[in-house]
């Protein structure tokens, strides 16, 4: 102790000595058991050494901003993994509207499985997923599978025709194209709508470089007043094909209200085209039909469209009758089959 001038005596302290404050967590950490306090250690230490080695799951692709940033490594190893010797991949598109039980995407692969020559082509054929439910539904149903999202804008609602969702959407798909044309890869392209009958790599043009159903074909597969429709194509990986699908894609500026079907339309007589040197071949629809103008012999058809043909119910309706349409021609005997032939019982709800 020593006196203060006041009179009153001070005790002093060392200070070394002085008690130290206690931090919250470590009282609790004294009072937890010894085993837990352990196996906590272990969670923690096994989360970070997980987080550290093991890839970045999937679904934060949704967070993504843009194509421009989607993962192209994974798409590089899924596009390797299904392409066909001659780099070729099948490539579809699914949302959840599509993704449910017993809608369009059973429907499009079950076309795969009872065709003529097409079950192979499943190992050919990548599902790109525009959302949470139908990448997980595809995960569950198919082997190749690709996360595809855009920061903001929701695909997984049934998105109605000529809606804003539904031409984000339908641009959405021609850059992805393009990404995929850039990677070296060829595609047909198809929408999930449309039944595989048959293998149709036969029917292309082996001089084409961008070739199309149609809508309605006028028989002369180089005349560009055909009416082209985007939801089947074949595109070979070219520097013609990729100035293509940008010039396709930039267009849409000048034509904001319209879809990719319509630009096309308006494209495909721009002097571009014939400068870039690119071949573009009409597909008949006696192979590639749908319900616009159907293919009317049994023996030729490749493809049926659910196309001209507007809302969900309606289009699982049609494209469930021509499936059953198909299983009865492929019940008839050889002879049959081209003495009796078979007439499709569809628009009914698509009318």
């Amino acid at each position: 102790m020593q006196p203060a001038p006041n009179g009153v005596t001070v005790h002093s302290v060392d200070v070394s000595q002085a008690a130290k404050p206690v931090r919250p967590e470590s009282s609790i950490l004294r009072r937890l058991p010894v085993p837990l306090i352990f196996l906590i250690a272990f969670g923690l230490s096994f989360t970070l050494i997980y987080r550290a080695a093991g890839p970045i799951p999937l679904l934060t692709q949704w967070n993504r901003a843009d194509s421009f940033d989607l993962d192209k490594e994974r798409l590089a190893r899924v596009l390797k993994a299904s392409a066909m010797e001659d780099n070729t991949v099948i490539l579809t598109t699914l949302n959840a509207a599509w993704a449910s039980n017993g809608t369009i995407i059973d429907l499009f692969l079950e076309s795969f499985q009872i065709g003529n020559d097409t079950r192979s082509l499943l190992d050919h054929l990548v599902i790109i997923a525009f959302d949470k439910k139908a990448y997980l539904r595809c995960r569950a149903i198919h082997a190749h599978c690709f996360a595809l999202a855009t920061n903001g804008v929701d695909f997984s609602v049934q998105e109605n025709f000529m809606t804003e969702g539904y031409l984000k959407m339908m641009w959405r798909r021609i850059d992805f194209l393009r990404i995929v044309l850039e990677m070296g890869y060829n595609f047909i392209f198809t929408d999930a709508d449309i039944m595989w009958f048959r293998n149709p790599l036969s029917r292309f043009f082996p001089d084409g470089d961008f070739q199309i159903a149609c809508d309605q074909f006028n028989g002369n597969p180089y005349d560009r007043h055909n009416r082209p429709n985007g939801g089947f194509n074949y595109v070979k990986s070219s520097n013609r094909t990729i100035k293509f699908y940008k010039f396709w894609y930039t267009s849409r500026v000048k034509h904001p209200e319209l879809h990719d079907q319509d630009v096309l339309n308006i494209i495909k007589f721009d002097p571009f085209i014939d400068e870039i040197g690119l071949k573009m071949r009409f597909l008949s629809t006696a192979f590639f039909g749908g319900i616009c103008q159907p293919s009317r012999d049994f023996n030729l058809v490749c493809t049926m469209h659910a196309n001209c043909c507007i809302g969900l119910n309606r289009k699982i309706n049609d494209l469930s009758v021509m499936l059953e349409d198909w299983r009865s021609y492929m019940a008839l005997p050889t002879a049959l089959k081209t003495a009796k032939m078979p007439v499709w019982r569809v628009p009914q709800n698509c009318r």
